[in-house]
């Protein structure tokens, strides 16, 4: 393959098929053929013009384009820059089947020096993101044949067991690390009553390890009936349409489910005013994860006093996942794929040609994870 195919978000609203010449491997870099990239919630913010990520920390910037999306990826490796290494440490082979991790970090910065989540590196690079088409050898996104992994990435291998439709949720899924962390700073081990605000895929996937991890009540709360639809199969004991209900009546409806509040609201929603209503939604001494809200749309306005500090709520930001989160979440996926409809998460696979039609699906009802297929 000397010509790659790629397809190219050029401005806001705006993909076209464009080609590249195949990228030379540098040493320690990584060639990998795109078996699967998702159509992530950030993708469809860089499409309607929302670029600024990262706000209020070290690497705050503003997306560029041109730029090849797709940061949840699974493909096979085509070639290496020498001996490159898997995070397991064995050596990269052509048609090892993995993952990529969505960043590299630098490795030197406080953060990195100091245990920090590697989303916190204070000069970070995103693959689909701030890695954009203007730098060679621009394929850094998985909406391409091709993808080019720089030195430093982290690679993960696919368990054998794990098909590309469900491997593709790798990424999606090391996100949740929220759930675990709500449940140890509120001191509940089992049981406890969850909120998943906006469950697309990544509500879905916090839906979905809630129940694993052994939660009691379990609110699913979206604007799209097909998802709610499929919330019920992984085990929603209460689903709520939000364009049919004021958010005090949402409110409303999960103190009446749970008797007193949610022990823990994941707001995936990425709409800020839903942060209002998750705190409103919440116990007192329960705990608000804030996850969705990764591009900046702006502020709101809450009552720290009320809102925060007399009811001792506690509020958990989770900026993306964390390194250590891939390898866990490829086993939690793989372990529970006979268990739950897990299949039915990606429905829809397109082809690069129509990655326009595929975004725009992707923000309809009737679509859950909408994935390009490099290669079909």
């Amino acid at each position: 393959m000397s010509a790659v195919r790629a397809a190219v978000m050029t401005a806001p609203g705006s993909i076209e098929l464009q080609q590249f010449a195949r990228p030379d491997v540098a040493p320690g870099a990584v060639l990998m053929k795109v078996a699967l990239s998702g159509i992530c919630g950030t993708d469809k913010h860089t499409f309607r013009g929302e670029t600024i990520q990262y706000a209020g920390t070290p690497h705050e910037r503003r997306i560029q384009y041109p730029l090849i999306c797709g940061h949840e990826n699974v493909g096979v490796v085509e070639e290496t820059g020498g001996d490159v290494r898997a995070s397991d440490g064995t050596l990269l082979r052509p048609g090892d089947r993995i993952v990529p991790a969505a960043n590299v970090t630098c490795g030197h910065c406080w953060y990195c020096l100091n245990d920090q989540p590697y989303y916190l590196c204070e000069e970070m690079e995103d693959y689909g993101n701030s890695l954009d088409a203007s730098r060679e050898p621009s394929l850094f996104g998985g909406w391409a044949e091709l993808m080019y992994l720089l030195p430093g990435t982290t690679v993960f291998r696919v368990p054998d067991e794990l098909p590309n439709e469900i491997a593709v949720l790798t990424e999606v899924m090391a996100v949740t690390h929220g759930v675990e962390t709500a449940r140890r700073v509120i001191g509940i081990d089992f049981g406890e009553a969850v909120v998943v605000f906006g469950v697309g895929p990544l509500g879905l996937c916090h839906l979905i390890k809630a129940r694993l991890l052994g939660c009691g009540r379990l609110i699913a709360i979206d604007r799209f009936p097909s998802r709610l639809e499929l919330a019920g199969e992984f085990g929603a004991t209460l689903t709520l349409n939000a364009d049919e209900l004021e958010p005090e009546e949402l409110t409303a409806r999960v103190r009446e489910h749970t008797g007193r509040g949610a022990d823990v609201v994941h707001d995936c929603t990425g709409i800020p005013q839903t942060f209002v209503t998750s705190l409103r939604m919440v116990r007192p001494g329960g705990a608000v994860v804030e996850a969705g809200a990764f591009v900046d749309l702006g502020p709101v306005e809450i009552n720290p006093n009320r809102d925060i500090c007399t009811t001792n709520v506690a509020v958990i930001g989770i900026g993306g996942e964390t390194a250590t989160t891939y390898g866990a979440a490829m086993s939690l996926l793989a372990r529970n794929q006979d268990r739950l409809p897990l299949s039915h998460i990606v429905t829809h696979r397109m082809r690069l040609d129509d990655a326009l039609e595929a975004i725009q699906i992707a923000q309809r009802d009737g679509a859950m994870k909408v994935v390009l297929e490099p290669a079909a």
